[in-house]
């Protein structure tokens, strides 16, 4: 396998983890079956559906003016009622996800429709790059946190 799917692979691990705690607290995957560019509609509009979520939702133009699609976007959350966007950031060894994180923060204050956390994990990523994506939450009034998966499940017994 070469290093980019290995790199998949750990990543859909980590978005597995964050699915399984979604579904361990009675969140339903709505638009599943649906284009990314459906399924932002088909979850703000399934009100029937309290506790509801979808993956890889496409949420409108980026800072450079692409697409962008997120990992979770969830509705329904205890302390969050206007939406909550999850977004998983998993690297094992040293690479170039940390370098990707301004890109990452300037989209969640700019572009992103509803607040959102970072969720980081596998111990290859510069702790300088995750400290400094953290002391953003202060300046960013759209990202919330920024977790590593423990963390995360910890945060969300609380909050979602």
């Amino acid at each position: 396998m070469t290093q980019g799917g290995k790199a998949v692979t750990s990543g859909n691990v980590l978005e597995n983890a964050v699915e399984g705690t979604l579904l361990a607290h009675k969140y339903v995957q709505v638009g599943s079956d649906l284009p990314e560019k459906k399924r932002l509609e088909c979850l703000l509009n399934s009100n029937n559906i309290i506790k509801r979520y979808a993956k890889q939702v496409h949420v409108g133009k980026g800072i450079y003016g692409s697409e962008i699609t997120v990992d979770f976007y969830i509705i329904g959350s205890k302390s969050i009622s206007s939406g909550l966007i999850i977004e998983c950031k998993w690297q094992q060894t040293s690479g170039s996800v940390d370098e990707k994180l301004p890109y990452l923060n300037l989209n969640i204050q700019d572009c992103y429709p509803a607040a959102a956390i970072v969720l980081i994990d596998g111990g290859g990523m510069k702790p300088q790059a995750i400290s400094w994506l953290t002391k953003q939450v202060g300046y960013n009034q759209n990202l919330l946190a920024v977790h590593n998966l423990s963390s995360f499940i910890a945060w969300s017994n609380n909050h979602i």
